[in-house]
């Protein structure tokens, strides 16, 4: 078996190694990007997709998935090292959530993503966007000083968040700007036709062509007025060697143990890292050119394995990515080899060439996640949304107000709270339906009737009109409530004062009272009683 699956993934180098080089370079600014947004070390955002790359590719089951930091989770990071005091807490509630992905692998809730109506996520997902553009713009435009210190742009809610843009655009950078916009145009330049045409150029990511665009622009702006200060630069310590790296990692604080705030974001990263695996592991699949299927559950065990040893290790927490994950498709990455040769080279890299890191300017690492950040929140999927209609539309927006006004996990639980009254709301019409011809009436019951289908079904009934017929059809209903039918024998008592001849079809009767009255409730009905006490049925003929 091990001799199969090495001449499987040998067989396969020639596609893997250089996917992994792309993957390896689209992965390096966005982990620094990510640990940018996410006021936490530059080195932890290396360190988590190292691990993502070095472990939880070989325990994953999916074989062109990568993982690392996640976009999605920076918001969650940042009010967690805030709320905590410290990166060192963080860790702790890092730990804890990749404890708590390995319970739900064993408990097998793989499944638990499909629970989410996708206009929730997609709201999610736009929210994420807009505050990465939020939080962004001030460092695109050289705003802040030490990014670890306490200039960090940190917003604490809306209001501070956008008091704190304008303020940021008032204190601006003109090289840091300059860098920022001619990055941008880079990677949207990147992504046109003109560069896909030329197969060379399509093979070199857009973010690495960005920074070292950034890196020559401040290196030829030295001693003017236009470079960029150091400030504003990557700050990774100097870092040369294995061994030196593993002196600089930084490792938990074991002391909240039982502090419930830890336990409370150590749940939120839980889900958030879980929900966004398994949504992206769902879009590999489909984007996979062999069709492989991953397995969810072994997924969700991979990510616990990865947010254990991250939270031990100093890295941020690990989810799988789609964009890294595209990235690793598009370079004709075919095995889990691709994944690990893009950890392997991040781990080299900032073991022995950190120091080159520190040219980087943070303006085209905000660009970066200006980019993500609008790609999140796309106009034209706010217009998709909108076109799908107010059952699609609303709790989306519901979604991203929400958690703009809030955080994520609590916008997220508003959001599917509106998502599912839809849902409920589309059921209940779904459930029964009224059709008239005439004089004539036709109420279906279709399946499952339950007591909260009681106040749709009074409406429905109310419709008809007296001197009238109506057949009330059970027949596509795979369960009728009590109440259901108790009202339908309410009604029939009732409709022989306004004459409505009542046929009933394929419905059990609540308490034997239902087409007693051949005149008033049916002259074709026909009753089987049963012993005392059982509930007679009721039938109409044809």
């Amino acid at each position: 078996m091990v001799r199969k699956h090495l001449a499987y993934y040998l067989a396969h180098l020639r596609y893997d190694i250089p996917a992994g080089i792309v993957v390896f370079l689209v992965a390096l600014p966005l982990c620094l990007g990510i640990a940018l947004a996410s006021g936490a070390p530059l080195l932890s955002g290396v360190v988590a997709g190292i691990i993502g790359g070095l472990v939880v590719a070989w325990t994953s089951g999916s074989q062109l998935s990568v993982s690392g930091p996640a976009a999605g989770l920076t918001v969650i990071v940042m009010q967690g090292i805030e709320k905590l005091g410290g990166f060192e807490h963080f860790l702790l509630a890092v730990i804890l959530a990749g404890l708590m992905q390995l319970a739900l692998g064993f408990l097998k809730a793989g499944t638990l993503g499909a629970y989410f109506p996708s206009s929730v996520i997609k709201g999610m997902l736009s929210a994420i966007g807009l505050i990465l553009i939020t939080k962004q713009l001030p460092h695109a435009v050289g705003y802040g000083h030490d990014i670890m210190g306490e200039e960090t742009y940190l917003p604490q809610d809306v209001q501070g968040t956008f008091s704190e843009l304008l303020h940021a655009m008032g204190s601006i950078s003109p090289g840091a700007t300059v860098v920022s916009a001619v990055a941008i145009a880079i990677m949207v330049l990147w992504e046109s036709r003109i560069i896909r045409s030329v197969p060379l150029l399509a093979q070199i990511p857009g973010p690495l062509v960005a920074i070292a665009w950034a890196v020559a622009f401040n290196v030829s702006m030295a001693g003017s007025s236009w470079e960029i200060a150091p400030e504003h630069m990557v700050q990774l310590p100097d870092i040369r060697g294995f061994e030196d790296l593993a002196g600089r990692l930084v490792f938990p604080d074991f002391s909240r143990i039982m502090d419930p705030t830890v336990h409370t974001l150590a749940f939120t990263i839980a889900v958030v890292a879980s929900i966004e695996t398994l949504l992206s592991l769902e879009a590999v699949d489909k984007l996979d050119p062999l069709k492989r299927v991953a397995p969810t559950n072994r997924e969700l065990k991979a990510q616990g394995i990865g947010n254990l040893l991250a939270g031990l290790l100093g890295g941020l927490p690990i989810t799988a990515v789609i964009v890294r994950s595209s990235a690793n498709i598009n370079a004709g990455g075919r095995t889990k080899v691709a994944c690990f040769v893009h950890g392997l080279l991040l781990l080299v890299s900032v073991s022995f060439l950190a120091r080159y890191f520190n040219h980087v300017p943070l303006a085209v690492l905000a660009a970066i996640l200006l980019m993500t950040g609008y790609k999140l929140a796309k106009p034209a999927m706010v217009a998709e949304m909108y076109r799908k209609g107010g059952g699609q539309f609303i709790p989306f927006a519901v979604t991203v107000m929400a958690i703009l006004a809030t955080d994520l996990l609590k916008g997220i639980a508003i959001g599917v709270a509106c998502g599912l009254y839809y849902v409920i709301r589309t059921n209940f019409h779904a459930a029964i339906s009224l059709t008239r011809h005439g004089n004539h009436y036709l109420l279906r019951l279709r399946k499952d009737v339950s007591f909260l289908n009681k106040a749709l079904l009074r409406e429905q009934l109310d419709q008809v009109e007296p001197d009238s017929e109506l057949i009330i059809d059970g027949a596509y209903a795979e369960f009728v409530d009590h109440d259901i039918l108790e009202t339908i024998e309410n009604f029939v008592e009732a409709a022989r004062d306004d004459r409505i001849v009542v046929h009933l079809k394929n419905l059990k009767a609540a308490h034997g009272q239902v087409g007693r009255d051949s005149k008033s409730s049916g002259a074709d009905s026909k009753s089987r009683q049963g012993d005392a006490g059982q509930v007679p049925l009721y039938k109409i003929s044809g």
